[in-house]
C-alpha cells in the first residue's frame, strides 16, 4: 500500500493497493487495484474512530478510483473484544458477502503468535500464523536490547529498533495459498499462490494488515488525510 507524498489540491484518495503480474522483476507491471479509505462512525471524525478501533473495530470503503465514483469493496466490523478476536466481513459493491476475516490476536488460548483466518465465501478458511516460530524466539531473545535502543533513540534521536516478525503464511490443508511477505524496498506484499481468490477479497485483507500494523508500525488508518 503507498500514499502519495503531497496530498492533492481535488481531494481524491491518497492511498493505493497495487496488483501486479507474475513477471521477474524488473519487468513486472504493476497497477492500482484499490483506494482505501476510513469510515467515519456516523456524526464522528477521527478521534471517534479511535475510541470505536481501541476493541478491534474497523471500517473501510475500498474505492475502485481515487475519485469514489465506484465502490471496489467494503470492509465492516462483524464483532469485535478488547483483547480479543475479531472478525470483519468484505463487502461487494451491491453488499453481497465476499468474504469473513477473522483476527485472533497472540498470548491468547495457548497461542503465541497472531492468527489470520481468511474464508473467502463459498471457499475453504485459509489460516496464517504471524511471524515464524524461530524468528519470534530470535526477537523476544533480544527484547532487552531493543528496549535499551528504543530508550536511547527516544533520548538521543538514533537507533532503530527491530520490527516483530510479520511475515504470516496462510495455509489450507498444509498447502500454502497466500504468502505475505516483503517485497523491494522495506514494503510487505501479499502474494495470491492459488488463482481462486477473489481480489476484493485480498485488498481487504492487505488493508486489514495495514491497520494492525504493530506498536512499531504505522497504521495507515489512524493517519490525518
Amino acid at each position: 500500500m503507498s500514499k502519495n507524498e503531497q496530498p492533492p489540491d481535488d481531494g481524491r484518495v491518497t492511498r493505493t493497493i497495487r496488483i501486479s503480474d507474475t513477471a521477474p522483476q524488473p519487468d513486472r507491471a504493476v497497477h492500482p487495484l484499490a483506494f482505501p479509505e476510513r469510515r467515519d462512525p456516523p456524526g464522528g471524525d477521527l478521534k471517534a474512530y479511535r475510541a470505536a478501533r481501541k476493541d478491534g473495530t474497523r471500517a473501510f470503503t475500498l474505492w475502485a478510483d481515487p475519485h469514489r465514483r465506484q465502490v471496489f469493496a467494503h470492509v465492516v466490523t462483524k464483532s469485535a473484544a478488547k483483547s480479543g478476536p475479531a472478525t470483519y466481513e468484505v463487502l461487494g459493491a451491491a453488499n453481497e458477502p465476499l468474504a469473513l476475516i477473522t483476527r485472533d490476536p497472540a498470548m491468547r488460548g495457548g497461542r503465541v503468535r497472531t492468527r489470520w483466518t481468511v474464508q473467502q465465501a463459498g471457499g475453504p478458511s485459509a489460516v496464517g500464523l504471524k511471524g515464524r516460530a524461530f524468528w519470534w524466539f530470535m526477537w523476544w531473545l533480544i527484547s532487552p536490547l531493543q528496549l535499551a535502543i528504543a530508550i536511547g533513540s527516544i533520548i538521543g534521536g538514533s537507533g532503530d529498533v527491530a520490527r516483530p516478525p510479520r511475515r504470516t503464511k496462510w495455509r489450507v490443508d498444509r498447502r500454502v495459498v497466500l504468502d505475505y511477505h516483503s517485497g523491494p524496498g522495506s514494503a510487505f506484499e501479499l502474494e495470491a499462490l492459488e488463482d481462486w481468490w477473489d481480489a476484493r477479497a485480498l485488498a481487504a485483507l492487505v488493508a486489514l494488515l495495514g491497520s494492525h500494523d504493530g506498536w512499531l508500525g504505522s497504521a495507515w488508518d489512524l493517519a490525518r488525510d
